[in-house]
């Protein structure tokens, strides 16, 4: 069996929790729907999801692909909730057993993004007068550490991400776009959570600083983590992926193993 028959026999598995448990999927998209209403236009439904089904596993690093505006981000989006789907099922498996998205209730939802699965976009949203340390260690605290070791892991998040230690009390709202930028990352990968979402997480960056991010990125399937990423950088895709998902009019058109979708894409 090839590597994208082996992928559709995953997603045709029963849909249970035993089944989850066995095959190690983290999250389960069944069915995803999700358009926008342009009030500001004429009051026109445009369609941005339609009908996404989507695995990922426990260590795997699956790369949504596609041309701009193909609904990449918002898949990640509505996996986060900051987008409330049409329709359709977004199921975490947690500590606790598997939790269903969609219908979560709003404290109970941000509880769970600090503990078990984060976001990094390409824009970091800190508090005013917040530093990349604390910004950094709160988050590590959300998901499970003591002040102390929390710290220490931020210390060692942003020293990873060649952040300037004179820059870590300062005000994030100072600092450049690609200081920023690994201060989300930073954030996103400390004390790494069960999944974690890309958008766009090194657009910013200089060469060397890049290159610093993307094996931070790669390090995460050694530790277990799930990660669902948008990037445009082919090279980055070549780098990180185990899987390519190629998305196109809000549907997944294709997947399967890097060289094969990336030598069909070119």
């Amino acid at each position: 069996m090839n590597t994208a028959d082996t992928t559709r026999s995953a997603q045709t598995e029963p849909d249970n929790d035993s089944a989850d448990e066995t095959l190690g999927t983290v999250l389960s998209v069944r069915a995803l729907y999700k358009s926008f209403t342009l009030h500001s236009i004429d009051g026109r439904t445009v369609p941005s999801l339609r009908g996404v089904d989507l695995d990922v596993r426990t260590g795997e690093h699956v790369a949504l692909a596609g041309p701009s505006g193909a609904g990449k981000s918002s898949l990640l989006r509505c996996v986060y909730r900051t987008y409330l789907p049409d329709s359709g099922s977004v199921r975490l498996r947690t500590a606790a057993g598997p939790v269903e998205l969609t219908t979560l209730p709003d404290r109970e939802m941000a509880r769970l993004r600090g503990r078990e699965f984060g976001y990094v976009s390409q824009f970091l949203a800190a508090p005013p007068r917040t530093g990349p340390l604390e910004v950094v260690a709160a988050t590590a605290r959300r998901r499970g550490l003591d002040r102390a070791r929390s710290r220490e892991a931020a210390a060692a998040a942003l020293r990873r991400l060649n952040l300037d230690e004179a820059l870590w009390d300062v005000d994030c709202g100072v600092l450049s776009g690609g200081e920023r930028q690994r201060v989300n990352l930073a954030a996103g990968t400390v004390q790494p959570p069960r999944l974690l979402l890309l958008d766009e997480p090194v657009s910013a960056l200089d060469p060397a600083n890049r290159e610093a991010a993307l094996e931070l990125i790669d390090s995460l399937a050694g530790q277990g983590v799930a990660v669902l990423a948008v990037f445009h950088d082919m090279d980055a895709i070549r780098q990180l992926a185990s899987r390519v998902v190629f998305v196109k009019e809000g549907r997944i058109a294709q997947q399967g193993v890097p060289a094969q979708m990336l030598e069909e894409a070119a």
